[in-house]
């Protein structure tokens, strides 16, 4: 299959202020969000990506848009409603100091999968949602550019955190265990057998090992020589 980086938007207003932004319309990157999504975008300038799908979001699609800004060539740029954010319902818009009071914030930490926000949508569902989605676009792209295809999708925290816990085979339970910084990157191959993940919430480092060092056969017994120096 191909191989999808997953992009989380860079810091927005809503972050910086400590609120549960959701799906809030006209939430937008602040400045140290522009900055970080622009070293996003530097750190892909040199992989070729067949395309870049968003998340409908403001924060997603500004993030999106350094990330094309500094492509060679213009790849195919949707926008997918199955990768927005939670619907956190009632949870929109508060604080987050304030929802840590709450008796569901304690399950949010500690069982997931049993967690449905109050008038909006269970965690479940939303991890269901946006491994599907990935899963659709990087066979498209694969069925397109054939197997050695990268692409990007740009996203929001708990949303990569969900994709990447069903790559790595965890739990929901245990989703709380990764970390997904703004701006930051995590890399995951959809192979044969079985996902392979590259990386997790990086914010630097050399990508261009991208364009044409992803195993697309077996699992190197030992780890392997690792990539190809730049």
């Amino acid at each position: 299959m191909a191989t999808v980086i997953l992009v989380r938007h860079g810091r927005s207003t809503a972050n910086a202020n400590g609120v549960l932004a959701g799906r809030t319309p006209g939430v937008s990157l602040d400045q140290i969000g522009r900055e970080q999504a622009a070293l996003a975008g530097e750190r892909l300038a040199s992989v070729p990506l067949a395309g870049v799908v968003s998340s409908p979001l403001e924060r997603c699609q500004q993030t999106a848009q350094f990330i094309l800004d500094r492509q060679a060539t213009a790849p195919y740029a949707p926008v997918d409603p199955d990768l927005t954010e939670c619907n956190y319902g009632q949870w929109q818009g508060r604080t987050l100091t304030d929802l840590a009071t709450e008796d569901l914030w304690r399950v949010v930490q500690s069982q997931p999968s049993a967690v449905v926000f109050p008038g909006g949508e269970s965690m479940a569902a939303m991890q269901a949602r946006s491994v599907a989605a990935i899963r659709r676009h990087d066979a498209a792209f694969e069925a397109e550019y054939g197997p050695g295809a990268v692409w990007a999708a740009v996203s929001h925290g708990d949303v990569i955190k969900s994709i990447l816990a069903d790559a790595l085979g965890m739990h929901l339970d245990m989703f709380q265990r990764i970390n997904v910084g703004p701006a930051s990157i995590s890399i995951v191959h959809y192979g044969a057998s079985r996902p392979s993940v590259y990386a997790t919430n990086t914010d630097a480092g050399d990508l261009s090992w991208l364009a044409n060092d992803i195993n697309t056969g077996d699992a190197p017994v030992g780890g392997g020589a690792g990539h190809k120096a730049p």
